[in-house]
């Protein structure tokens, strides 16, 4: 039987996947196979031997160490597109919110509770709060991912103009994205052309404060940016300059900091983008599926520091699987140990993600705990697991 530890509230309704045959919940991580993870920090966390994948129920991971975890041969996994709607009609919500100053008309009204003569005041006051329609304005997307995508054609269902930018859009993403996305292959083109900016790019060093002072420079005067990804993407300080001046109109994020809190023209919420029962729910039945297939069957499906690997139900007598570093030779050293053990490899699988690689190898004849410490002893390999 497995056993598996939340550090954090996992939704019930993706933990009633778990088999109950299979699996049990524990409240001692040291004894735990798997670990389920939201915004707890794990990095100053010792990770016990006895965990072998770590599930994040949602999509950032920067509160898990990725690269220990690797060299201890623990795969990490997030839960990529199963929040995205709810942040999306954040994106949305947001636009709107900055399009015209509903916010501050509901204050108005709420000062206004022992006026008798509120609704002929309120038509002389609405115009301070009137703005734009969001309808015919070009809206410019960094980052063509779960979210960016369904925020893309959601908008040009509101009548606004899209332009798309990610210069490494998956198969899978450009399929579902409508054709009459402009999909352009210069950001700067989103800078200096759209009324509306939103950004969906994971947090790498290539995107920290991509949204700078240059980038803020190029754009119109009067643009909206958005920000339902990572503070860090945008360079605050130099928002805050632009939304002095007057070149930015609006900035809403997602992101409080004593930075940005109180500045005007903010819209700021309280990291609420997947903040929905929904998207709890979902994310928590991802995350507990891809924990299974791992544990049960040596799966790897959205792995953020090993690679996909899918080999599916074992059919054969036995199958073991392989952490390892991606060096030279390592197949031929696997071989070599079922040779000498006298097990026949009936089918295998190999792939590798940067400096990790992992491997699955289908036996005509179980494996036994002697082939495994054969396995271990070889350099560069990091977790050795009987799957069947």
């Amino acid at each position: 039987m497995f056993k598996y530890n939340c550090l954090n509230p996992i939704s019930q309704i993706g933990l009633e996947e778990f088999s109950e045959k299979m699996y049990a919940k524990t409240d001692d991580v040291n004894e735990a196979d798997a670990i389920l993870v939201r915004s707890a920090n794990m990095h100053e966390m010792a990770l016990p031997e006895s965990v072998k994948a770590i599930a994040r129920a949602g999509a950032g991971v920067n509160n898990i160490p990725l690269q220990d975890c690797a060299e201890k041969g623990v795969v990490v996994f997030n839960t990529p597109g199963a929040n995205a709607n709810g942040v999306k009609e954040m994106v949305i919500a947001g636009m709107l919110l900055a399009s015209r100053d509903i916010v501050g008309g509901i204050e108005w009204v709420e000062k206004q509770q022992d006026t008798a003569e509120i609704g002929k005041l309120a038509e002389k006051q609405k115009k301070q709060f009137a703005g734009c329609e969001i309808s015919g304005k070009k809206l410019g997307i960094i980052g063509l991912g779960a979210i960016g995508v369904l925020v893309a054609n959601a908008a040009t269902h509101l009548g606004m103009e899209v332009y798309g930018y990610d210069p490494f859009i998956s198969v899978d993403a450009a399929w579902k994205l409508s054709r009459s996305i402009h999909h352009i292959e210069d950001v700067t083109e989103i800078y200096k052309n759209c009324d509306y900016i939103t950004i969906h790019v994971p947090l790498l060093d290539s995107t920290r404060g991509m949204i700078n002072k240059d980038a803020i420079g190029m754009m119109k005067e009067g643009v909206v940016v958005l920000n339902f990804a990572r503070d860090v993407l945008v360079d605050e300080q130099a928002l805050v300059d632009a939304l002095e001046d007057g070149k930015v109109k609006k900035y809403v994020t997602d992101f409080a900091n004593p930075l940005i809190t109180g500045v005007k023209n903010t819209l700021i919420t309280p990291h609420l983008g997947a903040s929905t029962e929904e998207s709890e729910d979902n994310c928590a039945v991802m995350a507990v599926k891809e924990l299974e297939d791992y544990l049960e069957n040596g799966n790897i499906k959205n792995s953020v520091n090993y690679p996909n690997c899918d080999m599916g139900v074992c059919g054969s007598a036995g199958r073991i699987a392989i952490n390892h570093r991606n060096i030279l030779h390592m197949i031929s050293q696997f071989s070599a140990v079922m040779g000498d053990a006298g097990l026949n490899i009936s089918d295998m699988t190999n792939k590798s993600k940067g400096d990790y690689a992992y491997t699955m190898l289908d036996l005509s004849t179980p494996a036994n705990e002697a082939v495994v410490k054969k396995l271990e002893s070889i350099d560069g390999v990091l977790k050795v697991r009987i799957i069947k």
